[in-house]
């Protein structure tokens, strides 16, 4: 396999909250617009949606941030406690909204945050109009509401990221360590900042080059 060319991609960053730098880039920029428009969105529910490792929990906490919005996973969301977060001009963060919820909860929620004039964001794999959904009046509000994609990062996007944040660290890496990082590593940006971090602090601490022996090391710890 020829070893990847170093492509001279977009890439710029954001601020997360109580995370690091969030990566704007074609593929998700679609959806963070859409973040950015707040409070200007056309309803007060949106849809968030994308492959796991896209970055949706990261641009959840860009939400809540900007919106002081609270955060629930699905999981733990019930009748009662939809109740509790759909506050007046209140914004909500449901993540994995597509699985494992108690419907009746989440239609509660809905409804609560449009009479409360809140905002809410719902966060799944797939859009909101192809969750599966028992609940008629539930299906029908979700598939009514704007949604914004998030794609999964290709391999260019993958390498350029992977360059980037090695190269905001100082550490020059032969491009068979990108190379390697690409057919190994999960493909998520969480994942690249991972190992760039990893990297950088086993080459300080030993006092070594970034190698491909290196990398499959920390890959393999990882994975233990």
């Amino acid at each position: 396999m020829a070893a990847p060319r170093q492509l001279p991609l977009n890439l710029t960053f954001r601020p997360a909250q109580a995370r690091e730098d969030f990566f704007v880039a074609p593929g998700n920029a679609p959806a963070v617009a859409w973040i950015d428009r707040w409070p200007n969105w056309p309803a007060r529910v949106l849809g968030l949606h994308g492959p796991a490792g896209c970055g949706k929990s990261h641009l959840v906490q860009v939400f809540a941030a900007r919106a002081a919005a609270r955060v629930i996973e699905a999981a733990a969301l019930d009748v009662a406690r939809a109740g509790e977060l759909a506050k007046p001009g209140a914004a909500v963060a449901v993540e994995e909204a597509d699985r494992g919820v108690d419907e009746r909860a989440l239609f509660h929620l809905f409804n609560a945050v449009n009479e409360q004039q809140g905002w809410l964001l719902l966060t799944g794999r797939e859009a909101p109009a192809r969750w599966s959904v028992a609940l008629p009046d539930l299906r029908s509000r979700l598939s009514a509401i704007p949604t914004a994609a998030i794609e999964a990062p290709d391999d260019a996007m993958m390498q350029a990221v992977l360059v980037k944040l090695f190269a905001d660290r100082h550490i020059a890496v032969p491009p068979e360590v990108v190379e390697y990082l690409l057919r190994h590593m999960e493909r998520s940006f969480a994942s690249a900042r991972r190992m760039a971090d990893l990297a950088d602090r086993e080459s300080l601490a030993g006092q070594r080059a970034v190698t491909v022996p290196l990398v499959r090391a920390l890959l393999e710890r990882a994975a233990d």
